[in-house]
């Protein structure tokens, strides 16, 4: 008779994004670097929007949805990465505005059963040329919509 491995729970929002940690993505005590959590769960990001299409080739102009900037970031520590090796984001909206939206976002296992950190990032829309707020197109709305958290 063989063990099964444990299911992961299902997630009822949002996605779940595989990510690896390196090596040199660990600090001096052999522990996941602060400063490397958002910066996976920026390539999470990426890699969720490209799938839909909305991405940054090096032009402004015709960025975009893509063309948007930080407002604010909160994120907090609840376990330590103590490893290299595969991982993952999970990723949902916690609000959607006419030019701004809040995502959350949980650093986790692999499976999404263990949670390292979470936070929320609070991104703008931004015209290309005044680099003032824009609104979002109706296409990147229809396909944030789809990763709004249901509201408990």
């Amino acid at each position: 008779m063989t063990a099964e491995a444990p299911t992961a729970p299902a997630l009822s929002y949002g996605r779940l994004i595989p990510v690896a940690v390196h090596f040199d993505d660990l600090d001096a005590l052999g522990l996941l670097h602060n400063a490397r959590y958002p910066l996976m769960v920026e390539r999470a990001w990426a890699e969720l929007w490209r799938e839909h299409g909305f991405h940054f080739e090096g032009d402004w102009g015709a960025a975009g949805d893509a063309c948007n900037a930080v407002k604010e970031l909160r994120i907090t520590y609840e376990a330590p990465v103590t490893r290299p090796g595969a991982h993952a984001v999970h990723l949902w909206l916690e609000r959607l505005g006419n030019t701004g939206l809040t995502y959350g976002f949980r650093f986790c296992s692999a499976d999404g059963a263990v949670t390292f950190a979470r936070g929320t990032r609070v991104l703008v829309r931004l015209d290309a040329e005044t680099l003032r707020p824009a609104p979002w197109s109706e296409r990147f709305r229809a396909a944030a919509r789809e990763l709004l958290r249901p509201e408990s």
